[in-house]
């Protein structure tokens, strides 16, 4: 008969944590990564709510597209039902859509935005400003597109320093997530608070703590310093929309600059596949947020 180990709760989390690191290739101090430990359940970390509440067409402001038309700009807001809590962090999530489409309900966000204030999160998915063309190529309006919908989601981050009182949330405690376009428009959240454009509630930080990218990447790297934020990028080798070398130059850039970044990356997957990784996307999101946010400090 083989001779079998058993391992304590305490062994079994230090060996999945060793494995993560090994797996990830992390930078050094630290890994935003690891799971968080404890009994369940944990707040921020399991789902300790079962019904989450959605507040529609929030107007967060406006700008002026590339028309010439000022744009009203919505979000929606979900978050725990019966939450008495009134400091709790807040994930902002931008849809995607090349720059010339999408919407706020787009059905990843809606995903993530409903998972997350289960864990006890507010959540905001927003709308933006776009453009005729987008990014189908890379031009003068592509470049004024993503621009644009950068400043328009920094004015969703003041927002709700502005309202935190309104809608229960620590001000301090804010990250931004996105997928393709969307995840361009987050990354550029996380290095470019100084640059705030005036699509809304001036005088407020337009800076996150951290920021999560499915198949997104920096498109001014020149901007990351040491004052940004945290990110994680997951990515499929064989993107044809955008290439897995802008996520990895992205990483590059952070981390020269003594920045936490982590790639997460999928072997000949192409772009956005959500659905079959899932799992694991939620699983280190919730992992990253937790850690970045301090989220056990909350509240």
């Amino acid at each position: 008969m083989p001779h079998v180990t058993t391992r304590s709760p305490r062994a079994r989390f230090r060996a999945r944590a060793l494995l993560l690191a090994a797996t990830i290739g992390l930078a050094t101090g630290g890994c935003a990564l690891l799971p968080v430990p404890g009994p369940p359940p944990v707040r921020y970390r399991d789902e300790v709510f079962t019904v989450v509440d959605k507040t529609a067409d929030i107007v967060y402001g406006s700008a002026v597209n590339q028309q010439g038309t000022t744009v009203t700009l919505k979000l929606d807001v979900y978050e725990p039902d019966g939450d008495t809590n009134t400091s709790r962090p807040v994930i902002i999530w931008v849809h995607g859509g090349s720059f010339r489409s999408g919407s706020k309900t787009s059905p990843e966000i809606v995903d993530e935005a409903n998972t997350f204030a289960k864990k006890g999160y507010v959540n905001a998915s927003i709308s933006y400003r776009l453009s005729p063309n987008g990014c189908t190529v890379i031009n003068a309006e592509c470049v004024e597109a993503i621009i644009d919908a950068r400043e328009d989601a920094q004015a969703a981050v003041r927002f709700f320093r502005a309202n935190a009182a309104t809608y229960g949330v620590d001000a301090s405690r804010i990250a931004i997530g996105g997928t393709s376009a969307g995840a361009i428009t987050a990354l550029g959240v996380a290095y470019a608070s100084d640059t705030p454009g005036s699509s809304g509630n001036p005088g407020y930080s337009s800076a996150v703590r951290s920021a999560v990218s499915l198949s997104g990447a920096a498109i001014f790297n020149n901007l990351i310093d040491s004052t940004d934020a945290a990110a994680l990028l997951f990515h499929g080798t064989a993107d044809p929309l955008v290439p897995y070398s802008w996520a990895t130059d992205t990483v590059a850039a952070a981390r020269a600059a003594g920045l936490q970044a982590y790639l997460i990356t999928w072997p000949g997957e192409g772009h956005v596949p959500y659905g079959q990784h899932r799992a694991q996307i939620l699983s280190l999101s919730t992992n990253f947020f937790y850690n970045t946010l301090d989220a056990g400090n909350a509240g």
